[in-house]
């Protein structure tokens, strides 16, 4: 598995569209009112990576099996949201079983699909979801505390660690910034991590624009490309009507060939999923033999070993060596055979960090 994603948005602003296109499914209704979206649609798509293809060419491998992300889509949020408003804390609390969020901003204009608030402005867009997520964390906190305080009057050495932890994020809930914006301040970031807090979630912001800024984007998709390098996240450009025509082309050169013709070189998948990865720090290593080709995800920094985990934990435990070939050099040497035999193939130990795009077999005992 890749990475787990919710898209959120205020409603009217192309969540579910994307979904669609990106899941290239109708499972999710895109209709012109709010909350049409009653229960969170998840999809599960491949990830892209032309590398996989290649390998398993020279592998004659059987099957392909790429890397795999999970979509959500989430029902849209609105002012209030953190104390019932609309469809209420059930779609916030979908948020925190995910790893990202695609946060979906309405950068179009378009008299014939309403906006909640009745204007298009994507910053105060931003900072209505910001300011309700904010607050559901806050409310959390705040009952947390409660019950810390008495556990650390018993001397409870974790009751006192958390809740220094809960405190600083309190304080920094109350001036309007986010929990993520504190969170190398801490330690332990177990702690940090446990409390599973909303604005801790690492952010992308996905700037839905019209067709025609498809390409180059817009004076609304500048601002929050700005807001999102003050607050250390990632933006992207994409239209969603146009990724919804992408999803009803089956063959690959004919995508090719309309992404052209309207200036794109890629797909706003493809966008989305390369900022989810730089966004978590995550890379992909590989597998190649006649059986499979296999494409799999670690965050940047893996050990071997614990790379070998994400296959099974047999290979970690029982790890003896990884046989490691670059991606450059598993090409240039057509397959595993050729590099091996031109001195390609290294034999690295427990210590070898996983880079992106190493082809490895693992060798373990157990």
């Amino acid at each position: 598995m890749g990475f787990t994603c919710g898209i959120v948005g205020l409603p009217n602003v192309g969540k579910s569209t994307l979904f669609n296109a990106l899941t290239a499914t109708i499972a999710a209704q895109a209709e012109n009112y709010p909350f049409c979206t009653i229960e969170p649609n998840v999809g599960r798509i491949a990830v892209p990576d032309t590398r996989l293809n290649q390998i398993a060419v020279l592998a004659k491998s059987a099957k392909i099996t790429p890397t795999l992300i999970d979509f959500a889509d989430i029902a849209g949020l609105v002012r209030g949201s953190s104390t019932g408003e609309g469809l209420g804390n059930q779609f916030l609390a979908h948020i925190r079983e995910m790893d990202a969020v695609a946060h979906v901003v309405r950068c179009f204009k378009d008299e014939n699909i309403t906006h909640v608030e009745g204007r298009i402005d994507p910053i105060n867009d931003i900072e209505t979801i910001d300011t309700e997520l904010m607050l559901a964390d806050l409310e959390s906190l705040e009952r947390r505390s409660t019950t810390l305080v008495k556990k650390s009057r018993s001397n409870d050495k974790d009751a006192i660690a958390t809740l220094a932890v809960v405190e600083k994020v309190i304080e920094t809930l109350k001036e309007g910034k986010s929990a993520r914006s504190i969170a190398a301040q801490f330690e332990d970031q177990a702690i940090f991590n446990g409390l599973q807090l909303l604005t801790a979630k690492p952010v992308m912001y996905v700037c839905n624009v019209g067709e025609e800024d498809s390409a180059t984007g817009n004076a609304y998709s500048e601002k929050v490309a700005k807001r999102a390098a003050e607050q250390g996240a990632v933006s992207v450009v994409i239209s969603a009507a146009i990724e919804a025509e992408i999803a009803q082309l089956t063959d690959l050169d004919e995508r090719a060939e309309f992404l052209g013709s309207i200036g794109l070189e890629q797909t706003g998948l493809s966008q989305i999923i390369a900022a989810g990865y730089q966004l978590l720090g995550l890379i992909t290593y590989l597998t190649a033999g006649p059986s499979e080709s296999r494409a799999w995800t670690i965050t940047t920094g893996t050990k071997a070993p614990q790379a070998a985990a994400v296959i099974h934990t047999d290979f970690e435990r029982g790890f003896i060596c990884a046989e490691t070939i670059t991606f450059g050099d598993y090409v240039s040497y057509a397959g595993e055979a050729g590099a091996k035999e031109a001195g390609k193939m290294r034999q690295e130990g427990r210590d070898y960090v996983v880079k992106d795009g190493d082809i490895i077999l693992f060798r373990f005992n157990v």
